[in-house]
């Protein structure tokens, strides 16, 4: 009776012990697809179904994740989250791929390289589509990268960035497309020329600086000559103005001075009139005539026709008037 109680308890531990290891396997195979996550599920060894976010029981010894035996120190290692690759991020990843050699149209080498941002679509595709999809890529780009630079000259390549950035999507996007990869846009990073090239590019953009300078310098001397031009032009023109100004000034002064004069000898020849002045006031008005026509300088008198019989008068005024200057003389 006491060997019996020995062997039930060594059965009753056993099976506690493998009841434990039961449910050790069966919590171990239960797996939780966070966001934004696939997991590619095979099932002996054949694709079975892939599992979106949520729980999923994994059949232990007969279903399993992905996995190509990829190393974790290649290259996929920096872009895939685990060492499977059944473990699939479906989140937009980038890829910075080392510099490589490119030989330009014009055979000038230089190294440039490129950013790629990718996105995976097709979880299965991605597992199965190709060994180590990152490392394809990378090679696809370089050989893509080197046939488009092969069909431009070195100023076409420094130039043409946008250009290039879409061939190389487009063709990286089709050829990808089979194995769940869409490569959203490529961004060539840095071109590097050979240090000669480098220095000779910045000779050449030394000299065109200065070419512009010497432009600008000149052009600045023009124009300020110009207007100094202009302003003395403009100065004379202004003097002229103001000199035609100034004498129409004066004339229409003298204008109006003897219009003036001739109104108011006109205004006093009228209100003689109407007074009704005799002979004796008219002869009076003609000798004091004959005395602003004198002004001691006159040497010549032209006498009316009415006034001949002053002319004996007006004589002897202008030899009165004439003798003082021969006496000077």
């Amino acid at each position: 009776m006491f060997i019996l109680s020995n062997v039930g308890q060594t059965l009753l531990i056993g099976l506690a012990v493998i009841a434990i290891i039961i449910v050790i396997v069966v919590i171990a195979n239960i797996k939780i697809v966070s966001q934004t996550n696939a997991y590619v599920i095979e099932r002996l060894g054949r694709y079975h179904r892939t599992w979106d976010t949520g729980v999923h029981f994994l059949v232990p010894f007969i279903d399993k994740i992905a996995d190509d035996g990829v190393s974790t120190t290649s290259i996929a290692a920096r872009n895939v989250t685990s060492k499977k690759i059944g473990i699939v991020n479906l989140k937009e990843q980038v890829c910075d791929f080392d510099p490589q050699p490119v030989i330009t149209k014009d055979n000038v080498t230089m190294q440039i390289d490129t950013v790629v941002y990718y996105q995976i679509t097709d979880p299965k595709a991605y597992v199965y589509g190709v060994s180590n999809p990152i490392r394809a890529l990378d090679n696809l780009t370089t050989t893509t990268l080197r046939n488009i630079m092969g069909d431009l000259d070195l100023d076409g390549a420094l130039t043409s960035r946008d250009v290039v950035n879409s061939k190389m999507r487009q063709i990286l996007d089709e050829a990808t497309d089979p194995w769940g990869i869409k490569v959203i846009r490529v961004e060539v990073k840095n071109i590097m020329p050979p240090k000669d090239i480098r220095d000779a590019m910045e000779k050449q953009m030394r000299a065109e600086r200065e070419r512009r300078e010497a432009i600008l310098l000149a052009e600045g001397e023009k124009r300020s000559n110009i207007l100094k031009a202009e302003g003395v032009k403009e100065s004379e023109i202004l003097r002229a103005e103001a000199k035609k100004e100034a004498l129409i000034k004066e004339a229409e002064g003298q204008a109006e001075s003897i219009l003036k004069i001739n109104q108011a000898t006109a205004e006093g020849l009228r209100m003689i009139k109407e007074a009704g002045a005799d002979e004796s006031v008219l002869t009076l008005k003609a000798y004091e005539a004959l005395g602003v026509m004198a002004d001691g300088k006159a040497t010549k008198i032209i006498v009316p026709s009415n006034l001949q019989g002053l002319a004996g008068l007006a004589t002897s005024l202008k030899e009165i008037i004439t003798d003082p200057v021969e006496n000077k003389k």
